[in-house]
């Protein structure tokens, strides 16, 4: 069965629209906003979108050893299990990827952002037993609760792929051929223990406690007819890639963990499973299925067309991938498997794969049993969702594991939106718009020393940020940002334009339009994180819509003398902590 899109509620079979029969995204980005083409509108493969056609090959980021700064950049989530409702997890890979792929666009970057649901596998079979529907109907239905999450989180992704979708089948099965014709496949028997939960295969020695290195139960698979695919004979050029690659993975920590496993030994790979069917067919053997980690991770070529590979294909523009995100947890079938799959198919590997950290709440294991699981849609109801995004890219350093509360979140965003970027905002274009006539200052004075320095501070500020963001630092980028507001709040009450305008109003006008310059550059240099608020202050800042990417963070675009200004609404409501009871 193909895939079924809902258009104004009408059910609509994939084979009416053109290959791939993927959600596509027609609501890219302008500056950081999006357009309104509803999720939910099954749209052709066609590069159409509503961003700005403004040529910013100028500007770039800065090249590293894994990217050059220039060349079309594809970036991708993993492919989200839909085994069960979204989590705090899937918000927190979807959200990483959004603010890199919106900084690359706003540098002038050509970029494919990738998401998407992994819909096959015995977990899914028996989550659809269970409930008692047809395997289709159950991720026809859990696959969109995934694409409503990236809709409400503004994730700003071009494609949603699904595994179910007739023309991925066909390019998993084109790539099976592949690997037998490069004689990587053999047939044999798979005994061994296998985690239904993680769809991993482990060995007796990585068991801790009769579970796996997971926690999830894992059972006795005995004697299935299985294809295997010949990983032992990678484990050299495995080693020779990461040690030639030394960026390959990151952070270093992943990257050693890698190592160590495959330098203790490669087992060939079961890759088919006769015990369930809620699969891919195996070409030329209907009794088996292939193993879902196969099919999954041929997600990332098979959105691009592959196999068509030609010199004019969207699988040659984009391929190899610039990056892919990953939780800690599946780094494994990333950084050993894929690579393995696609040297054994003569196909590039991509150039950098970056594995994340778990959350924890209130320093506690988040699960189901303990009660504490972190929905990211409460959390977008309760705080909005550009605080959402804000705190849980700026909690931690980006790799590392984070803790969530409540209250580590309300004093976040109360002390970083609110009270500095938010209160900032509203001080100068208060004092603006009471004092200059609604309008933008027509005439300033000569800039100050003081004037100049933090001017050129932010005027640096985007190079400090590009840095940051193409070694994914997302956290320093965040906190480059940061510095620079609590800055200018430095700058303004050292210069008092309350004071100014009762005994210089040019040195008023001045000190306020230098501030309304600092505000445009880093709501500008903001888009990525916080597009909707940033957008909502370039807005009163009289900023143009079609000059709000990074090459405008020049003179050249400074606000215009004179224009004219609304009275200035808060961006960041602060948020209110009840008083206990009792208090």
């Amino acid at each position: 069965m193909g895939l079924v899109g809902v258009l104004a509620g009408v059910s609509v079979p994939a084979r009416a629209f053109t290959r791939p029969t993927s959600f596509r995204r027609a609501s890219s980005v302008v500056s950081g906003r999006k357009c309104a083409t509803p999720l939910t509108v099954p749209v052709i493969w066609s590069r159409t979108s509503c961003r700005s056609v403004t040529n910013l090959s100028a500007v770039g980021t800065p090249a590293t050893p894994f990217d050059d700064g220039k060349s079309p950049f594809q970036i991708t989530t993993p492919i989200y299990y839909v085994n069960d409702k979204p989590h705090i997890g899937h918000a927190y890979t979807s959200l990483a990827c959004d603010v890199i792929a919106r900084f690359m666009r706003l540098s002038g970057r050509e970029v494919f952002f990738l998401s998407g649901t992994d819909e096959h596998g015995q977990k899914v079979e028996d989550s659809a037993a269970a409930r008692g529907v047809p395997p289709q109907q159950f991720v026809d239905d859990v696959s969109v609760s995934f694409r409503e999450l990236l809709d409400l989180l503004n994730i700003s992704n071009d494609m949603f792929i699904r595994t179910t979708n007739d023309d991925h089948k066909e390019a998993v099965q084109h790539f099976w051929k592949e690997l037998v014709d490069k004689e990587a496949i053999y047939l044999g028997a798979y005994e061994g223990w296998y985690s239904v939960r993680d769809e991993c295969y482990y060995n007796e020695s990585e068991l801790i406690d009769g579970k796996a290195p997971t926690g999830a139960d894992v059972e006795w698979v005995t004697k299935e007819p299985s294809y295997f695919f010949k990983l032992s004979a990678f484990e050299d050029k495995l080693l020779d890639l990461y040690e030639s690659n030394p960026d390959f993975i990151a952070p270093d920590s992943r990257r050693n963990e890698v190592l160590s496993f495959v330098k203790g030994g490669l087992k060939d790979l079961s890759i088919s499973r006769t015990s369930f069917k809620w699969g891919v067919p195996v070409p030329g053997d209907d009794d088996h299925v292939m193993y879902v980690w196969i099919d999954a991770l041929a997600n990332y070529i098979s959105a691009l067309g592959y196999p068509d590979t030609n010199a004019d294909s969207e699988f040659n523009k984009y391929w190899p991938a610039s990056l892919h995100v990953v939780g800690k947890d599946i780094l494994r079938f990333h950084a050993i498997y894929w690579p393995a799959f696609l040297m054994a198919a003569d196909l590039p590997v991509p150039k950098r794969l970056f594995a994340h950290g778990w959350w924890t709440k209130e320093g506690q294991k988040i699960s189901k049993s303990l009660g504490n699981v972190i929905d990211p849609v409460e959390l977008i109801d309760k705080y909005g969702v550009d605080q959402t995004r804000f705190f849980l890219m700026s909690e931690v350093s980006f790799g590392s594991d984070g803790d969530f509360s409540d209250g580590k979140m309300v004093q976040k965003v109360n002390t970083n939106l609110a009270n500095e970027l938010g209160n900032l905002n509203q001080r100068v274009l208060t004092l603006v718009f009471k004092n200059c006539g609604k309008a933008v200052p027509t005439e300033i004075g000569p800039y100050s020393d003081e004037d100049k320095a933090i001017l050129d501070s932010v005027k640096s500020l985007r190079e400090r940020a590009a840095v940051a963001v193409s070694k994914q630092s997302i956290h320093k980028y965040i906190n480059e940002v940061v510095s620079m507001v609590w800055e200018a709040n430095q700058y303004i009450d050292r210069q008092a334009p309350w004071v100014l305008k009762k005994t210089d109003t040019e040195r008023m006008a001045t000190v306020l339009y230098v501030l309304m310059e600092v505000l445009r550059y880093v709501a500008i240099i903001y888009q990525p994180l916080i597009p909707g608020s940033a957008n909502k202050i370039l807005d009163m800042l009289t900023v143009p819509e079609d000059e709000r990417n990074f090459e405008h963070l020049v003179d050249a675009y400074k606000i215009k003398l004179g224009a004219p200004v609304s009275k200035p609404a808060p961006v960041f409501p602060r948020i209110e902590v009840p008083e206990p009871v009792g208090a």
